[in-house]
């Protein structure tokens, strides 16, 4: 029974069970601060669970991208080393929203896997939670009841908190779980040692296979536990796991999931799989991060330096330093693996064969990047192996954290490499300087957010605001946030007009008004789906009702460049190609800004096409029509575009302008007809990432305001150049700068031959070595440089010290011939920083030259007379 059976009879087990099939969210997640990635099937109903969102299906099913690389959830450094363990996995679930409970999904779960999947009832253990006194919680008696009517008490454990209570985060809806674990291992190590003793215990063949959670509860900041409006079911069965239980084998990575990708990787590094441990594990850890790698930049997340994107550029580069270090590749090999990905995974998630060149090529362009710095690192860290060292051959942590922070130089390669030179990395150090960082990037973006107080529980917070911009409404529930100590409130109505922050549109700005009074709400914003108004204060009687007023000028200007960002969406496709795809977006009142794939830059003309595209739409007044509620099946059959990576239900918002030029899926606020958005003008287009393009361009107002500021501009230089043709005029200064620069630069040429010149006078020639020191009075660096490169040519063994005053700055450089610096074991830098303390600075370079600079002009004379004396015993003449 190969995988693509195992999914199917999984759905059709349920939909006899009168389950709606859903499609799995988006591997990244949106609107909510407490996670960066799916990292369980329950994400995406958390909503549901807290009884925020009414379910529209109180019986679901399907198979949801999970990735757990971060947070309380978090196998990373697992991968690999075992068997089983996996960044990205599928995770096979069925839910019941307040519906069925603990029976009912404890029965179907056994009736699927043993008569369904017809795995080996005796080799299956289940494992209840055992009760928390922290928590003050009982023994899950319920399930237990359950299950011994369906085993023998033999086959039941009583689980801890850690093991039977699940909780997505610190905080949110939580519960008792009944896992069912199968024991993989041969007859005679089953007889030795009992199954029941290595449940949970790590053992490579006793693992679980299905969690059953019973979300019952919500965890709130202060730890404590409350019971949630309703109860439901939330089960998770990996599939890499029921695939390797099924066919009784000993890993994961031996299903045919894997198969083509171990094939793809022993192509690429002509190494078999299964013939060495070392080997293997690299091989799991490249197979699987791939997978993890193609599925979230398919769901749009770019590897980049911040966040989440920093997360999926770790993943990378750690596959990448495996295949380097261990399977000695030593080119790109990741994207032609993400091929194999997406064909043994294209039929059942669409979106990877629709976005398979730009993923192939992003991955590409991310290894190239790291194989650079790999080189750079390795350089870098062999040069100084000799040198920061201690009496106990060890390199400070300091500089392995340097090269990690700094260089994107993995602390695993740094600690191999020290390793095959037999020294060792202080880890110690290097931790403390790991979490040093970590304490200031939490220090920066600390917010604390307190619990919600609950005012009103009539109705769910309702969006009126795409048909009015004010409202009557009454607070259902408000929470205290201190961020960076400025206390603020995050304030849920029943109904509200004000747009929360999605989609890359910003929130609403408007106010709360009573009695007369006005209270500023700041921003809207969007957690979990709930809409969240931000206030400085509170109203005196919190169950009034109020009149909520929406900034409509301002919402007017965001809803220009809404539209506007449509109509470039658009043009793009028509004037570069149907590869470009939407990769984010920022609206607000004063611009737009718009990111989207294409590996080229885009050349003036092509600039000049897209606007004029976009300008004649608005002038062409297109009436801009909004279909609400559309089933998802008839918008796609409309060619409807649809952004990856955005979670999209049943039913969906259409937004048309034209029915040949722009369908789009868009839940923002939108202009009713083009001609509102005034006109459309660049002002900039660039590079962001590998495969990514931003442009930014203004709209309405602020579009007038910049061509108005460049006219002004313009007829200002006309005053100043006293010309009508500025072109002309400035053409012709530009010419006469050239000839200007020409002219200065023969002169400093002649000047520079005049001081090397004196120079040679005065070299020191010591048992063949030439050392020169020199004080130079008021010469840049920059000269000095190329007086002693061209030295450098012209004499063999040189040692050049010299030092400037410059414009008032103190300066050293030092430029030692590589002949000396491998004779006597000299790094230019080293002495450099020695000296630098003279001059109160520091500096660095390359092993052969280096620079320094500081603030003590008066320190100068120390470093030509210490400096001279350093040198002479180096080289012991």
């Amino acid at each position: 029974m190969d995988t693509k059976k195992i999914r199917k009879l999984f759905f059709d087990f349920f939909k006899a069970k009168k389950h709606e099939i859903v499609d799995s969210a988006p591997i990244t997640i949106k609107n909510d601060p407490s996670l960066m990635f799916t990292n369980a099937g329950m994400n995406q109903f958390k909503n549901i669970f807290l009884g925020d969102e009414i379910p529209k299906c109180k019986r679901i099913a399907n198979t949801q991208k999970c990735l757990r690389v971060s947070g309380k959830h978090n196998d990373l450094e697992e991968v690999g080393i075992d068997k089983y363990h996996h960044t990205m996995f599928e995770m096979l679930g069925n839910w019941s929203f307040g519906d069925y409970f603990k029976e009912n999904a404890i029965q179907w779960a056994w009736d699927l896997l043993i008569n369904v999947y017809k795995l080996d009832e005796k080799r299956l253990y289940v494992s209840i939670f055992g009760g928390d006194k922290k928590d003050n919680l009982e023994k899950d008696i319920e399930s237990y009841n359950v299950w011994n009517k369906i085993v023998d008490d033999v086959k039941i454990i009583d689980g801890s908190k850690k093991d039977n209570f699940w909780e997505m985060g610190e905080t949110g809806p939580c519960g008792p779980c009944s896992e069912i674990h199968i024991d993989l291992r041969s007859e005679n190590e089953i007889k030795k040692i009992p199954t029941r003793n290595l449940i949970n215990k790590d053992h490579s063949e006793v693992i679980e296979i299905w969690n059953l959670v019973f979300i019952e509860f919500n965890r709130l900041s202060n730890g404590k536990l409350v019971l949630l409006p309703n109860k439901h079911v939330d089960t998770g069965m990996g599939l890499e796991r029921l695939a390797m239980a099924i066919k009784g084998l000993k890993s994961t990575y031996d299903i045919d999931l894997f198969d083509s990708i171990i094939k793809s990787l022993s192509k690429e590094s002509n190494y078999n799989y299964g013939k060495n441990s070392k080997i293997d594990i690299a091989f799991r850890v490249i197979v699987d991060h791939i997978r993890a790698i193609v599925f979230t930049i398919s769901d749009g997340e770019i590897p980049s330096n911040n966040k989440s994107g920093y997360v999926i550029r770790r993943i990378l580069r750690r596959a990448v330093r495996y295949g380097f270090s261990t399977l000695n590749i030593k080119k790109p090999f990741l994207h032609k693996l993400a091929k194999t990905v997406i064909s043994e995974y294209g039929d059942v998630f669409d979106n990877l064969i629709n976005q398979q060149d730009f993923i192939v090529k992003v991955i590409l362009e991310e290894e190239k990047t790291f194989l650079k710095t790999l080189d750079k690192g390795l350089s870098m860290i062999l040069n100084i192996k000799n040198e920061a060292i201690n009496e106990n051959k060890t390199i400070s942590g300091k500089v392995a954290f340097d090269l990690y922070d700094t260089y994107g130089f993995p602390y695993d390669l740094t600690d191999l490499i020290a390793k095959e030179n037999n020294l060792s990395v202080d880890e110690d150090e290097f931790k403390i300087q790991l979490e040093l960082q970590r304490n200031r990037s939490r220090n920066v973006s600390k917010i604390i957010k307190e619990d919600w107080t609950i005012i009103s529980q009539e109705g769910n917070c309702e969006f009126a605001g795409y048909e009015k911009l004010s409202s009557k409404s009454k607070i259902l529930k408000y929470r205290k946030t201190i961020d960076k100590e400025l206390t603020s409130y995050h304030v849920v109505f029943n109904i509200t007009p004000f747009y929360s922050e999605s989609g890359g549109q910003v929130g609403d700005t408007g106010h709360l008004i009573y009695d007369g009074k006005k209270i500023e709400i700041l921003n809207t914003i969007k957690e979990n789906d709930l809409i969240i108004h931000q206030m400085n204060e509170l109203p005196l009687n919190l169950n009034d009702f109020y009149k909520l007023e929406v900034n409509a000028f301002r919402r007017s200007l965001i809803s220009n460049n809404h539209s506007a960002t449509h109509l470039l969406h658009a043009a793009l496709q028509k004037i570069l190609g149907n590869h470009v795809i939407q990769k984010g977006s920022l609206v607000n009142d004063k611009a737009l800004r718009f990111d989207f794939s294409h590996f080229t830059k885009i050349s003036d003309t092509e600039i000049q096409d897209i606007q004029n595209l976009v300008n004649e739409k608005i002038r062409k007044n297109i009436e801009v029509k909004i279909l609400e509620n559309m089933p998802i099946e008839k918008a796609k059959k409309m060619d409807a575009m649809a952004l990856f990576g955005e979670k999209y239900g049943r039913n969906v918002r259409v937004v048309i302008i034209d029915n040949q030029y722009s369908i789009e899926l868009c839940g923002g606020t939108h202009v009713s007809c083009t001609s509102e958005i005034g006109t459309f003008k660049v002002i900039s287009e660039s590079s962001i990432s590998s495969g990514i393009r931003r442009i930014e361009a203004l709209t309405s107002v602020e579009a007038e305001n910049y061509t108005t500021n460049e006219s002004n501009e313009i007829k200002e230089l006309k005053s100043i150049l006293k010309t009508g043709d500025v072109l002309s005029a400035v053409n012709s200064l530009l010419l006469k700068n050239k000839k200007l620069d020409e002219e200065i630069l023969g002169l400093s040429k002649i000047k520079k031959n005049n001081l090397k010149d004196d120079l040679k006078k005065n070299i020191l020639i010591k048992n063949d070595i030439n050392i020169l020191i020199n004080e130079f009075d008021d010469e840049s660096l920059d000269m000095i440089k190329k007086i002693g490169f061209e030295l450098k040519n012209e004499f063999k063994n040189l040692i050049f010290l010299a030092t400037t005053k410059h414009n008032s700055k103190p300066s050293i450089l030092l430029l030692i011939s590589e002949d000396l610096v491998n004779k006597f074991n000299l790094d230019s830098r080293i002495i450099i920083n020695d000296l630098s303390v003279y001059i109160e600075g520091g500096g660095g370079g390359q092993q052969f030259f280096s620079t320094a600079g500081g603030k003590n002009i008066d320190g100068l004379s120390k470093v030509i007379s210490i400096g001279k004396k350093m040198i002479l015993q180096k080289v012991s003449v």
